[in-house]
């Protein structure tokens, strides 16, 4: 009991850094994502090819972010392999100079336009903050990768203002299992974490979405279909990241941060003449719960963009994670599949595009990570709905949809890639 205690203990003081710390880095993102617009609007105004400030902006943010990878090797990419890893024994705990490297590299990667999540990031921030706050609590092995497990959920929470998703993510996504102590731990570092974090950010959801009526039990089978077809197009997203990554390292005797300048100038490009086709997709996804109409056709393209801009961002090894061009992708493509639809039956079809926005979130996240239940509970949460049962039916169709191709969770797909490379020797391409 008094070792469970401290345990407990030591993940809510934890949790309620990783709430100060999330919290700031989401205050420094949304500043970022500010600047980022007023200097393109500025642009704009210039004469002559002002199209070349946003495109060297944005490559510079992304090598300098590299640069920062370079010297802690540990902030590339989503940080979620590293923790599932840690997890599992297979590696050693996040060090405490992750924390550095990844506020300042995801404000400059994320913040800067490339296609990347905030969650990344915050999840390993906080298990390295849990991981530290274990070794000075003196606890066992164990119990420090426990720990800093808690915390990565904690992470999650801020990241999302999703407390119980959060928890679910832990149990679901990482362990894989529900013991009590680590129920207990990740808990308590989730309630202080985001408790923390909303005494700086309002309590309030990520998205602002009407009153939605939940669609009647006659539309489950077309959210089934929905499903399977989602459960396809995740099999092929989770394939179009990892041959992006492996692809973009795979480019010989070119330093990485130049494979990062020259991505974040392709992202810099877009930025200037299609704005939402990159960044982390929120303002995509707030424009198409609130009603926004696209064209089919314009729809259609930035699902298609989107669909490679966020694989492409990722393939640039700087902090930031997956989870929210996910939804973006998710929300988009329940858009389309409703607008086609409309051809169809466009009296019913009008009703369904919101509640089929917010299932293709959830789905769509179901179907690349592999972890149903936390994504339909992030999607509640974040949007304060009730659409659970559409939700479920679909990510369960499109989770067994995704393992009837074969394909592999995510997560698990670039933690066994992560666990095989060889570590570089400083001032060595590391091949991320």
């Amino acid at each position: 009991m008094r070792s469970l205690l401290v345990v407990v203990g030591t993940a809510a003081l934890a949790g309620a850094v990783i709430g100060i710390v999330g919290a700031a880095f989401q205050w420094c993102l949304r500043a970022a994502e500010g600047l980022r617009l007023d200097v393109v609007e500025w642009a704009q105004r210039l004469p002559g090819p002002g199209w070349l400030i946003p495109v060297a902006l944005v490559a510079f943010c992304a090598a300098v972010a590299r640069t920062l990878v370079r010297w802690e090797p540990q902030a590339a990419g989503s940080g979620i392999p590293h923790v599932e890893a840690v997890f599992l024994g297979e590696t050693s705990p996040p060090r405490l100079r992750v924390l550095p490297a990844r506020f300042v590299g995801g404000v400059l990667g994320i913040g800067s336009g490339l296609v990347l999540g905030r969650e990344g990031p915050t999840v390993h921030m906080g298990a390295a903050i849990g991981a530290q706050a274990a070794r000075r609590s003196c606890l066992s092995d164990g119990d420090v990768r426990l720990v800093q497990t808690a915390l990565a959920g904690a992470g999650l929470a801020v990241a999302f203002n999703a407390p119980i998703a959060g928890v679910l993510f832990t149990l679901e996504e990482v362990t894989r299992s529900l013991r009590a102590r680590t129920v207990l731990a990740t808990v308590a570092a989730t309630v202080t974490a985001v408790l923390a974090s909303r005494l700086i950010l309002a309590d309030q959801p990520d998205f602002d979405v009407h009153a939605v009526v939940a669609p009647g039990l006659a539309w489950l089978p077309l959210f089934v279909v929905f499903g399977v077809l989602t459960g396809l197009l995740g099999a092929a997203y989770n394939v179009v990241v990892v041959w992006s990554t492996d692809r973009v390292a795979a480019i010989p005797r070119v330093p990485t941060e130049l494979k990062a300048a020259a991505i974040g100038a392709a992202v810099g490009a877009l930025l200037w003449v299609a704005p939402l086709t990159v960044g982390d997709g929120d303002t995509l996804t707030q424009m198409i719960l609130d009603g926004h109409g696209f064209v089919l056709l314009a729809a259609v393209g930035l699902l298609a963009a989107r669909f490679f801009t966020g694989p492409m961002s990722y393939a640039a090894a700087v902090p930031g994670g997956l989870f929210a061009p996910l939804l973006a992708v998710g929300a988009l493509w329940g858009y389309v599949f409703v607008t086609c639809l409309g051809a169809i039956a466009p009296e019913s079809a009008s009703a369904l595009v919101i509640p089929m926005a917010l299932v293709g979130m959830a789905a769509f996240f179901g179907a690349t990570v592999r972890a149903p239940l936390t994504g339909v509970v992030i999607v509640l949460e974040m949007t304060a709905t009730a659409v659970a049962l559409p939700m479920l039916a679909a990510s369960v169709s499109a989770v067994l949809a995704a393992r009837a191709v074969g394909s592999a969770p995510i997560y698990a797909s670039l933690r066994d890639r992560m666990l095989v490379e060889p570590v570089a020797a400083p001032g060595v391409d590391e091949g991320r």
